[in-house]
């Protein structure tokens, strides 16, 4: 072999060699990017519950929100809100914003529900919090990194948002059961017959207390799913030891039209 031609594969080599570091400084890294993202998203995540001033703790956790649209309303899941709100206690929606180091509630009202998907939106009072954007479904795939706060195990841990990290594992369909055979109504059934609607399955483990969290993209921050339906074996003490389950995301895409429909 000539000198000219070692020269030029040793010349071939470090072109490659170049290129390919190059293309991986140029790939963003989920680790890197998901504090500054965190930080980003936690003014917009809020604890829902219910308010009474005649009963101790006048405040009861019942799942996660986050601000979407103007900020004032927040999104959660259907199964978040009470069937009924007690009059004689004269309870009333409520979330609690963290503002620094401080809690602070605010008065909600409920805007919409869709049962079908297990979402609502609500609106809150006072200043709007941040909002955070909705990631087009086209753009979610398997296997992209995902993350997901939220405040898991109620308020046992503290009311601090808490973060999970994973993947989203697959993208199959499943239908929300009814809780009964008696609400096995005529629409619920037809999407049964037809395959039902595509949701996000995750490789982290949520807790009871992040239902109604946002999962999100660790780069961008944009909310890619709802977190729902979180298989738990025991009771939720026995998860902090033994977590057990698949969890569940519904696509973000089903929010825009509820926030579409959501009075002023």
């Amino acid at each position: 072999m000539t000198y000219s031609r070692v020269e030029h594969r040793i010349s071939r080599r470090l072109l490659v060699f170049a290129a390919t570091l190059a293309l991986a400084l140029t790939i963003p890294t989920a680790q890197a990017d998901l504090p500054e993202t965190v930080t980003a998203i936690k003014p917009s995540i809020v604890v829902v519950g219910t308010f009474s001033q005649l009963r101790s703790p006048s405040f009861l956790m019942r799942g996660t929100g986050f601000a979407l649209g103007d900020g004032s309303v927040i999104a959660t899941n259907a199964h978040v809100i009470p069937p009924a709100l007690d009059a004689a206690q004269q309870e009333t929606l409520a979330v609690l914003v963290r503002q620094g180091d401080e809690l602070h509630r605010r008065n909600a009202t409920l805007q919409v529900t869709d049962a079908d998907h297990d979402l609502a939106l609500l609106r809150i009072s006072g200043p709007p919090l941040p909002a955070l954007k909705i990631k087009s479904a086209a753009k979610v795939r398997e296997g992209q990194a995902v993350a997901f706060i939220g405040f898991p195990i109620g308020g046992s841990l503290g009311f601090s948002p808490v973060t999970h990290r994973g993947i989203i594992s697959s993208i199959t369909p499943i239908a929300l059961p009814a809780g009964n055979s008696a609400q096995l109504k005529e629409k619920p059934i037809r999407r049964l017959r037809s395959g039902s609607f595509s949701i996000y399955q995750l490789d982290a483990t949520a807790y009871p207390g992040n239902s109604g969290g946002p999962l999100f993209d660790v780069n961008t921050g944009e909310v890619v799913g709802i977190l729902n339906m979180v298989f738990v074996k025991g009771t939720k003490e026995s998860v902090l030891e033994k977590p057990s389950g698949i969890s569940y995301a519904i696509p973000a895409s089903f929010l825009q039209g509820l926030i579409a429909h959501t009075p002023p």
